[in-house]
């Protein structure tokens, strides 16, 4: 997903998740481009069958039918709080990336962008050196915060990109949802240091635990920075998250799109929201030429500037410190870096270690030069043929989805034509990006990292407001080639696959056609499934922000986008705490979008042929194999607590199972009956796209 740091706050402008078509298929590509036979990486065909646990039937759990051995045996290792198919890849990227960084660092005459690379690198290395500095690196911004006297003291702080401190809110600026021809400043909630509000009222032995927690790391890094009375003060700061968290909306009201788009002058918000001096935070940002701005969550804002009038400037400054003494602990000495990990590794996600250095370093050099790291990644690393063998997998996938459209019966002849438009205005970007991104004017300093780091921060903020006024950037990534992810940008219309995701268990050039079809052919489908979504439903073929549909066939959507949220919902991954099927409605009919255009392409791509068994499984055997196969994952319990509350990803085990029973074909490949567990009769099954 591409994001903006922004005041400490962290904005998704992407939606995240997880063709004509030829003739020929995925097979016959593979036999064109490759004149060598080469085993699979899994298994025989692509599935790592000693993953199995045959003893389950399919019907009784199909997840652990196929990942059940491996989910009693696999541990998850102590510097993570959940390890799946998704970590195996991420960590041969970040492998790969190690090797490409050191190999920089490690050259006696480097080019510009690998001393840059190995400056940033070294510098995150040498502990010896941050533990000497001390606090020595930040005094200059204590010093500010300490100097503030006024609440517009304490806003130019908030609106130093460089910082990066906290906020009640957030700018970011992207292109206008309903205006997609140019950029505008979006403001968005924000200031909260728990994932999301409700964190700061559960009353649950949990969540107090949580809330307690954070307070006294609040405590902890007020002492650090040399406040008096740190336990009371670090109380104030709560108080004053949880007064910003009382108007805070709730995530399931944020996902929609007809509430978030509230376009107003810049005299309008200081209208609605008087207490925050906006002409003033708006110039410290170097935004003060602009006179219109898009406010996501009004009341919220509206309730973010009361509070923020109605603080005290010290709970303010204190406030502050809290937060560049977290956004800075990476880079201060050990006992920092331990107490902030304590909270929000151990606390949080239930991790037992802290990653090992070098994995934060090449983490950190990633976040910050990540496209230089990436045009090697590519040269070395993503072979010309896996992009034709994607380029005809999202076609055919694209085709399937096009027959999909004409046939469904809910929806009328109006609205089907512009789903097609739509359809046929997807934009596939694979592998890597056209133009690199080159970081011009982003120095680094090797004897300085934490001076590094701001300068990135504002590098990265100036980057982003310089679009303003400007051509719409087309060519523009929000992931790197090394990121294992694939997302859907709405207001684009385009839908984009990194090199990194394009191995296995997800693609495998050598690997079976059911298996590729069932894993990357289902991202695939579920990237398309994002734009017509719930909310990506709302955005046209050009990316504009409009309703296209006619009354009665949103009706009709919508009954059956209600139906899967109410499966979800039903499931409890720990006891007490269910999934919330609206909250995950988006990745839901994204998955349950995406089996079912990548099985109808797959069957195609046989040309009305049996596919042989192998291994004695049928080919539609295989393909839900291959689906269930991509979503093992273990979790700690408080990092399963933490994804059910903050989704929108379903745990692996329903997005593999509660996908299935909803797809007749995985009846007939495996005979389920009404006898089986995961049986559903007919008339309860969902089937939208």
């Amino acid at each position: 997903m591409s994001l903006k740091f922004v005041m400490g706050t962290s904005i998704a402008v992407l939606a995240l998740s997880l063709a004509a078509c030829s003739d020929g298929g995925i097979d016959s590509v593979s036999k064109a481009v490759s004149a060598e036979a080469k085993p699979a990486v899994l298994g025989t065909f692509g599935i790592a069958t000693d993953h199995m646990d045959t003893a389950v039937a399919p019907g009784e759990n199909f997840y652990e039918f196929v990942n059940g051995t491996w989910l009693k045996t696999k541990e998850i290792p102590a510097d993570r709080s959940r390890f799946g198919a998704f970590n195996v890849l991420s960590d041969q990227a970040e492998a790969r990336v190690r090797t490409i960084i050191e190999t920089a660092a490690s050259k006696s005459t480097p080019s510009a962008d690998e001393k840059r690379i190995g400056d940033f690198y070294n510098a995150y290395l040498n502990t010896d050196s941050i533990e000497e500095k001390g606090l020595t690196p930040v005094k200059p911004a204590l010093d500010r915060i300490n100097a503030a006297k006024t609440h517009d003291d304490v806003l130019a702080l908030m609106a130093d990109p460089g910082l990066g401190l906290d906020a009640p809110v957030s700018p970011y600026v992207y292109i206008d949802a309903k205006k997609n021809d140019e950029y505008i400043v979006y403001m968005t909630q924000s200031g909260l240091s728990l994932p999301n509000r409700d964190y700061y009222f559960d009353d649950s032995e949990k969540g107090q635990k949580i809330l307690k927690g954070y307070r006294d790391l609040a405590a902890a890094m007020l002492s650090e920075a040399g406040a008096d009375d740190a336990s009371d003060r670090a109380d104030a700061v709560v108080a004053f998250e949880t007064a910003l968290a009382d108007g805070h909306w709730t995530r399931v009201k944020q996902r929609d799109r007809d509430l978030t788009y509230n376009k107003m002058s810049t005299a309008e918000l200081a209208t609605m929201a008087p207490g925050v001096n906006w002409d003033m935070m708006l110039k410290t940002l170097g935004l003060g030429e602009q006179n219109k701005v898009v406010i996501r969550e009004t009341s919220a804002i509206e309730n973010a500037a009361k509070v923020y009038a109605n603080t005290s400037v010290d709970v303010l400054k204190d406030y502050l410190t809290v937060s560049l003494m977290n956004s800075h602990s990476a880079y201060l000495p050990a006992r920092i870096d331990a107490a902030n990990f304590e909270f929000y590794g151990r606390t949080l996600r239930g991790q037992e270690e802290q990653r090992p250095r070098w994995k934060r370093a090449v983490s950190a050099v990633n976040g910050t030069l990540g496209e230089v790291v990436g045009k090697v990644y590519v040269k070395e690393h993503f072979p010309p043929r896996s992009k034709v063998l994607m380029d005809e997998l999202v076609e055919n996938v694209r085709g399937a989805f096009k027959v999909g459209i004409d046939g469904l019966e809910w929806m009328g002849e109006d609205t089907k034509k512009q789903a097609q438009y739509k359809l046929a205005k997807f934009n596939p970007k694979i592998g890597y990006p056209d133009r690199w991104e080159t970081y011009k004017g982003l120095n680094v300093d090797r004897d300085d990292l934490i001076g590094t780091i701001q300068s990135s921060r504002t590098w990265s903020w100036e980057d982003s407001i310089g679009q303003l006024g400007q051509p719409i950037d087309r060519d523009e990534w929000g992931m790197t080639p090394q990121t294992v992810n694939a997302y859907y940008n709405s207001i684009l219309n385009e839908i984009v696959f990194p090199a990194a995701i394009l191995d296995a268990p997800f693609f495998d050039p050598n690997a079976d056609a059911a298996v590729n079809y069932g894993g990357i052919g289902a991202v695939i489908g579920h990237e398309m499934g994002h734009g017509f979504d719930d909310q990506g439903r709302k955005s046209d073929g050009d990316g504009l922000q409009r309703d296209w549909w006619t009354e009665a066939d949103a009706e009709a959507y919508e009954a059956r986008a209600k139906l899967l949220a109410d499966q979800y919902s039903a499931f409890e991954p720990l006891p007490g705490e269910n999934l919330d099927g609206r909250l995950g409605l988006g990745e839901n009919i994204g998955d349950l979008t995406g089996v079912t255009m990548a099985y109808n392409a797959y069957k195609k791509s046989l040309n009305g042929k049996e596919a042989p068994e192998i291994d004695g499984y049928t080919g539609d055997q295989r393909f839900f194999m291959a689906w269930a196969q991509v979503w093992a994952i273990k979790w700690r319990e408080e990092a399963l607590s933490a994804q059910i509350k903050n989704g929108p990803h379903s745990p692996g085990e329903y997005r593999a199972n509660g996908i299935v029973r909803n797809f007749q074909p995985w009846y007939d490949a495996f005979n389920i009956t009404a006898d089986d567990a995961m049986y559903l009769a007919p008339e309860d099954r969902v089937k939208i796209w």
